[in-house]
């Protein structure tokens, strides 16, 4: 039935992309394969988003060409769905989970084929560590490019569900258009924005750019804000054959964690939308449910603000016609105060709250961590051919640095707060000698340095592309240092035809260093490991702007890590996932459509072959985004957007320490619905947008462990921009 519904699903979209081709009468692409453009017969220009060379891909190779799956969406494209994160920015994409764990405040939790996913900006990783970093504030990114699958010749350590890549924001001859941009909405929403393009010489060789952001925000949670600051300057000088830019980014944000943790008994236990299977959690409950807005810690106590001081080179020179130059150099410092306090957790099974509601214990929660990262990504590029193969070879130096440390205290302390009847008087706070007391300091330095190649082969029709990387990772922290040496490799095919569908292979490799020691068996953790098999179809009918992507993967990384009382060990966990992914973008006339779906089957396996699904992970999601652009008449300028997402429902499975029994918490699926409106006049666009316009009251997920995470409710943004 499932196999029959997948091929039926693309079989529509074939036919919707092939009708579509009848309304568009070119296609151009640039010569040096970069972002392809259709012309339709009313002359209006539509680009397709393609990756860049400080993207995903390290390359401009389009998405059609490249025997892997790749997702683009632009600023444009997410700015009419409405994100407001980088999270939001993946709602309608292919293959990714954002907001897994709800609404959120502290980061960006992106999860790719059943796996967390790395981030990263203009080819470097970004984040390192947990909760010690500024999240990135979208106006500042021109387009969010996803690499699914393992991506470890390319970028080193990452995980083999894919990478996030962000490309900034920067000066250059090509962004000299100005911008001012207010946005209110609920919450109390208030943003202000500007993006102002300089030609600094009159001729285009030296500009700059200055991109910059001031928020002032409440959220849905009581007394959580989402206040930030941000300044992104930008200086460029661009002859024609070499470019160099130096970009400073800051960024401020003033918040608290939305994350409450919320405990089952006064969540779960209370909607028929959670299926709880051992009794026991919910057997003094009274059926009550808290709102999504409640707060359980202590705004006299709790914060989560960050900071992160960024500059960024970036480089590029043409040597000849074949034989080029590109890199990106970072240096940047992170840090973070975070004060957070919640219904502790207890041992798993056993409720959290009495039944009036009243908690156990109250857990507090004090870290003030940061990181610092040196990193630089060199690359020659070189394009030619030898007898009938064309190549585009790159081959590339990599080198990091990064240091990140936390200084933690936390205590677990007898309390009278009650769930349904807050007190938020500070009463309970504990002093700061007790803190002190239980304070203890981390550090961890990793210096990996690493060489690559990969070669993009053109024979005839055939294109083949292979890769390997030499990576050296020294990790310490407080007990451990360790060295790791790794050969990932990856190689694919993709076959062009003259209809335009483009059957492709791929394997990749995947590795990432643990740092550490296996407490049961006292010799140094091992790398986690990853491969990855993708077979896939892409279809664009000639002369078409549509297009359809279908991919199959089988993918597993080994080598897990369990944390256990006194450490963490290896006891033989493997990851096994498989699924399959469908991403068709239709244009018909003035009517955009962009169709995404996704099965997946995701378990932890252990070494004697027993299988557990993988948590939070609903196993089916899919999106549909419409728009219509009027190109001509009365209504040229208005646009009208509409989307639904929706995903299935997902588990998590524990053990209860009380009875010795398997607790497992469905959590059930949902629908909800976007929409947009807007209109452009003259130099000014206003827009209305609205995310889950029917107010759906929802959890993202609900875990074994004891707490629920409600999601987004609706959430309505007007915008008004001025283009000069």
């Amino acid at each position: 039935m499932r196999k029959s519904l997948l091929l039926a699903t693309a079989v529509i979209f074939s036919s919707a992309v092939a009708v579509s081709s009848t309304s568009v009468v070119a296609q151009e692409t640039t010569d040096d394969g970069g972002e392809a453009t259709a012309r339709l017969i009313t002359d209006e220009i539509i680009v397709i988003g393609e990756p860049s060379t400080f993207g995903a891909t390290k390359s401009e190779i389009p998405i059609l060409e490249t025997p892997r799956s790749v997702s683009v969406i632009t600023a444009d494209e997410f700015l009419d769905r409405g994100a407001l994160t980088l999270d939001d920015t993946l709602n309608y994409t292919a293959g990714v989970v954002g907001n897994a764990f709800g609404f959120a405040t502290r980061g960006d939790s992106t999860n790719i084929r059943g796996l967390d996913a790395p981030q990263y900006q203009d080819n470097l990783q970004v984040l390192f560590g947990t909760f010690n970093n500024a999240r990135v504030d979208i106006y500042t990114i021109e387009q969010v490019e996803v690499l699914k699958g393992p991506a470890s010749v390319l970028y080193g350590q990452a995980a083999p569900g894919g990478i996030v890549s962000t490309v900034s924001k920067r000066a250059g001859p090509e962004n000299l258009g100005s911008e001012i941009v207010f946005n209110a909405g609920t919450f109390d929403r208030y943003q202000a924005s500007a993006d102002i393009g300089i030609d600094l010489t009159g001729d285009g060789r030296l500009t700059a750019r200055v991109v910059g952001v001031f928020r002032d925000s409440e959220t849905q949670v009581d007394f959580v804000t989402d206040d930030a600051v941000v300044i992104a300057p930008s200086i460029t000088y661009d002859d024609g054959r070499t470019s160099l830019s130096l970009l400073f980014n800051f960024t401020d944000r003033n918040s608290d964690t939305s994350a409450q943790f919320l405990p089952l008994t006064a969540t779960a236990c209370g909607t028929d939308a959670i299926t709880i299977s051992d009794p026991n959690i919910c057997a003094t409950a009274t059926g009550r449910q808290v709102p999504p807005s409640t707060y359980v810690g202590d705004p006299n106590f709790n914060r989560f603000d960050t900071q992160a001081a960024t500059i960024s080179v970036f480089a590029m020179h043409q040597f000849t016609d074949f034989l080029s130059f590109e890199g990106t150099a970072r240096y940047r410092d992170n840090e973070a105060d975070y004060d957070q306090a919640w219904f502790a957790f207890l041992a798993d099974g056993v409720p959290r709250l009495q039944p009036d509601g009243t908690g156990i214990l109250r857990s507090w929660f004090r870290s003030d961590a940061g990181s610092s990262q040196y990193a630089v990504d060199a690359r020659l590029r070189a394009k030619f051919e030898t007898s009938f193969i064309s190549h585009e070879i790159l081959g590339g130096v990599n080198y990091q640095d990064v240091d990140t440390f936390d200084s933690l205290s936390f205590l677990n302390l007898p309390t009278t707060f009650n769930i349904f009847d807050p007190v938020f008087d500070g009463s309970e706070i504990p002093s700061e000698a007790m803190f002190d007391a239980l304070s203890g300091r981390l550090e961890n330095q990793t210096i990996a340095t690493d060489v690559y190649i990969t070669d993009q082969m053109n024979i005839g029709n055939l294109i083949i592309n292979a890769g390997i990387r030499y990576s050296s990772v020294r990790s310490e922290d407080d007990t451990t240092e360790q060295d790791d040496d790794q050969l990932p490799v990856t190689v694919g095919a993709l076959y062009r035809t003259p209809i335009g569908l483009n059957p492709y292979f791929s394997y990749a490799e995947s590795f990432r260093a643990t740092v550490g020691t296996d407490l049961l068996r006292g010799t140094p953790l091992r790398p986690r490991k990853g491969a990855q098999l993708e077979a896939g179809l892409k279809y664009q009918p000639p002369g078409s702007a549509s297009y359809l992507t279908v991919a199959f993967f089988d993918l597993e990384e080994d080598n897990l890590v369990e944390f256990i009382a006194g450490g963490q060990t290896q006891p033989g966990l493997t990851v096994e996932t498989r699924g399959v992914e469908v991403e068709a973008l239709v244009s018909v006339s003035d009517f955009a459509f962009d169709f995404d779906f996704r099965y997946l089957d995701a378990e932890d396996v252990d070494e004697e072959g027993v299988a557990v699904t993988r948590p939070s992970l609903p196993e089916t999601i899919a999106s549909l985004w419409t728009m219509w652009q009027p190109s001509e008449g009365r209504l040229s300028g208005f646009r009208l957007g509409a989307g639904f997402r929706y995903a299935g429902q997902n588990e998590s499975n524990g053990t209860s320490l009380i009875t010795g029994m398997p607790i497992r918490v469905v959590t059930d699926g949902y629908t909800v619905f976007d929409a947009l409106v807007g209109y452009t006049f003259d130099n000014f666009d206003i827009s209305l947008n609205g995310r889950n316009l029917g107010n759906k009251e929802y959890f993202s997920t609900c875990l074994a462990r004891g707490d629920c995470f409600p999601a987004e409710v609706r959430t309505v943004v007007g915008t008004l921009r001025y283009r000069f």
